[in-house]
């Protein structure tokens, strides 16, 4: 980036702070939300709850469900 081009765009640099940020925080929380350890372990809350009484086959079905998806990738 040229000297010019560096002065004229400083305004913005607030703003490309922020979106590389944004960036930032989106890649980490992909991270997390698609964490095969992450999803181990939901999974085996879900087990827990129904082993539990804290909630029914079906809604542990659609739990499991969904973190199957997630372990696709199709959140």
């Amino acid at each position: 980036m040229g000297l010019f081009t560096g002065l004229v765009t400083l305004p913005l640099a607030p703003v490309r702070g922020v979106v590389w940020l944004a960036e930032v925080l989106q890649e980490q929380a992909e991270a997390q939300l698609f964490d095969p350890g992450r999803i181990a372990a939901e999974m085996q809350e879900v087990a827990d709850a129904v082993a539990a009484g804290e909630m029914t086959e079906d809604e542990a079905a659609e739990a499991e469900e969904r973190l199957i998806a997630r372990l696709h990738g199709q959140a």
